[in-house]
């Protein structure tokens, strides 16, 4: 047997066609370089809330390595209140129209508003992500389908405001399928094909530790959605209650988990720090035979 075939099985191949290129999935791992530009986000909240500054970490995430810049205008940190519409577009909607023509990777709007997505997408964006699965706004679906864009359906136990209160599964990789599994079919009732759909467990969204364990242990039981798959551990609380380290110092934690997502199949990783998360995603790549290493030794 060739040594690259197991990976193969566990990392199927899409292709997510965005409106001016196509993404291949499945030969090496997507870095998704986060870029909150809000205020109050659990790790780097008001680091990048001027436009000037913003701009410029979403240059050096581009040069770094990522494949994707998220930009995100609302805290979703458990215990967060929702923004105003109006706000939350003045503070993404002029940074996308900015970064599609400052930086050559997609942009992909992390929103549950259609609105924002809209606005977003018109002034260049390529792909939305939406932590609340397609639940929050029935308008999004259709929107998506409308603008033929692939979209992140993130599955996620209540609101960011409620989610860690005392979350509880009597099924949790039953329980979160079936979440994700409406949110692919809204999508593909609406007219997007099940391979543009991405899905994405909800890390740290209504999850205690052991939950969020449980999940990375077995993100390749999600594959059988016929979905690619995305997973945002970036210094995360259950890295931090691991390591008993405070945000800004769970780098190596945050690596250890995109490792393993990487063994189960993941196809896209979301995080902060594109730059060493690159080299851990090169050398799993290697180790997986996804293709990503062909030099001789």
């Amino acid at each position: 047997m060739h040594p690259g075939t197991a990976s193969q099985k566990i990392r199927p191949t899409f292709t997510l066609k965005l409106h001016d290129r196509d993404l291949e999935l499945g030969h090496r791992t997507l870095i998704m370089g986060i870029l909150n530009v809000t205020p109050d986000s659990f790790s780097d909240g008001g680091a990048f809330f001027d436009q000037a500054q913003a701009v410029a970490q979403a240059v050096r995430m581009s040069e770094e390595g990522a494949d994707i810049i998220d930009i995100g205008g609302e805290s979703t940190r458990p215990g967060a209140e929702s923004v105003k519409l109006d706000e939350e577009i003045r503070r993404v909607v002029p940074l996308v129209k900015i970064l599609s023509k400052e930086v050559p990777v997609p942009i992909s709007v992390d929103t549950y508003k259609s609105e924002v997505a809209a606005l977003s997408l018109d002034a260049g964006a390529h792909m939305i992500n939406d932590i609340s699965g397609l639940r929050f706004d029935p308008e999004m679906a259709g929107l998506a389908a409308r603008y033929k864009t692939p979209v992140v359906v993130m599955h996620i136990k209540g609101t960011p405001k409620d989610m860690q209160q005392n979350p509880t599964y009597a099924d949790l990789i039953g329980e979160i399928s079936a979440y994700l599994e409406e949110g692919v079919r809204k999508a593909e009732h609406a007219g997007l094909k099940r391979d543009q759909v991405v899905v994405d467990v909800g890390i740290g969204f209504g999850k205690t530790l052991c939950h969020n364990l449980e999940l990375i242990r077995r993100l390749d039981e999600f594959h059988s959605m016929g979905s690619p798959m995305l997973i945002g551990p970036s210094r995360k609380s259950f890295i931090g209650k691991i390591l008993d380290l405070p945000v800004q110092e769970r780098l190596e934690g945050t690596a250890a988990a995109v490792t393993m997502a990487i063994s189960r199949g993941v196809h896209i990783v979301r995080v902060h720090d594109c730059a060493p998360i690159k080299r851990v995603v090169q050398v799993s790549d290697a180790i997986m035979d996804t293709h990503a290493f062909n030099n001789p030794i």
